[in-house]
This record gives C-alpha cells, sequence and structure tokens, in this order.
C-alpha cells in the first residue's frame, strides 16, 4: 500500500482513538503515543495531521460544533409551525448523537475547555438558536421574551440531557428522551410569568 494511501488511511483511526482516549482518560492525561498506539499507527502519523494533541482535541470538538450547526438550519427550516420545528431540531440532535454517541459525548464533556476559542458567529448553535427565537417572537409565534435567556435554556434542555447520559445517569439512547425534551422546550418558548400569577 503506498505511504500517502496509509497516511489518510491513518486520520480517521487516530481521531476515533482521540475522542475515545479523550473520554476515558481526559484530555490532558492522555498522550500522542497512546493515540497512535490505540489507532495501530505510529507517532509520526498523527504530527503529519496535527500539530499535537491540542490541536487535535481542538479540531475534533470543532468538527461536532460545526455539524450541529449545519444540522440545525437544516432541521429548523423542515418545520412549518413551532412545534415541528422544536420536533425536528431535537430529533435531529437525537439523531446525530445516537448515530456517534462517542463523539458527541466528547462535545458535550469538553464543551466548556473549547467553546470560548469559538468567535460569535452568525451561524454558531447558540447564535442560531437566539436568531430563531428571535424571528418566532418577532412573526407572533411566541410571546415577547429576551431570546439570548430563553436560547440558553432551550439549549440547556437538549445539553443538560446529554450530559446526563454522558455521566451514565441515563442509559437509553438519546433520542429515547426526545418527547420530553420536546415538551420542555415548547413550555420554555410559549409560556411566561404571567400565564401562572
Amino acid at each position: 500500500m503506498p505511504a500517502q494511501t496509509r497516511t489518510r488511511n491513518a486520520k480517521p483511526k487516530i481521531e476515533r482513538a482521540a475522542v475515545e482516549l479523550f473520554i476515558s482518560e481526559g484530555i490532558d492525561a492522555a498522550t500522542t503515543r497512546q493515540i497512535a498506539e490505540r489507532a495501530g499507527v505510529s507517532e509520526g502519523a498523527l504530527y503529519r495531521h496535527y500539530k499535537g494533541k491540542e490541536e487535535l482535541a481542538e479540531g475534533l470538538f470543532m468538527e461536532i460544533h460545526d455539524r450541529m450547526s449545519r444540522l440545525l438550519i437544516e432541521a429548523a427550516l423542515a418545520g412549518s409551525d413551532l412545534h415541528s420545528r422544536v420536533n425536528a431540531i431535537v430529533n435531529a440532535y437525537c439523531e446525530l448523537a445516537d448515530e456517534d454517541w462517542p463523539l458527541c459525548c466528547y462535545h458535550l464533556l469538553f464543551m466548556n475547555r473549547f467553546i470560548k476559542n469559538d468567535i460569535k458567529r452568525e451561524d454558531d448553535p447558540v447564535s442560531l438558536t437566539e436568531a430563531m427565537i428571535t424571528d418566532l417572537m418577532d412573526n407572533g409565534h411566541i410571546p415577547p421574551g429576551n431570546a439570548q435567556i430563553l436560547g440558553a435554556m432551550s439549549l440547556g434542555v437538549v445539553m443538560q440531557t446529554g450530559q446526563n447520559k454522558a455521566y451514565n445517569r441515563l442509559d437509553q439512547p438519546l433520542s429515547a428522551y426526545r418527547a420530553e425534551m420536546v415538551t420542555a422546550i415548547m413550555a420554555i418558548l410559549k409560556y411566561r410569568e404571567s400565564d401562572f400569577q
């Protein structure tokens, strides 16, 4: 097999090994040698793709983070009313999580480490959620409110559920909790304090 083909085939193995080790050992404790050994490649192969462990770790995080942004855009356009939009977004996230739980788990566990490096942009998941909520308020689909707080709370429903699964407090695929997450987000978006007075 030519060296170029071996190098190209090494990258996905390195990334999968890194995700597994970062989850089990932590980013700081895992070494490039351990990653290479688990991937079944030389340490030099890892350095042909990444400058080092930190670049690999951040690259893996941003890969799933950007994938979530694209997923959010596609799902938001799928729904015609509030419930179907929320349902489409939650369902898309659950499908992504169930398809590749280790990568999703990695994103959840190391969000605090890398999210500060993600410059606020129009297409990051938080900004997209806030823009969607602002649009829903502007068009009278939900009552007026603070889009940043409502966005944080809505994302929190999904992220905290995912984190509880990452910490082995939930044992089903994330999609098993989809209906409860949709119900909670609908309540966040539709109800205000005046509704309970």
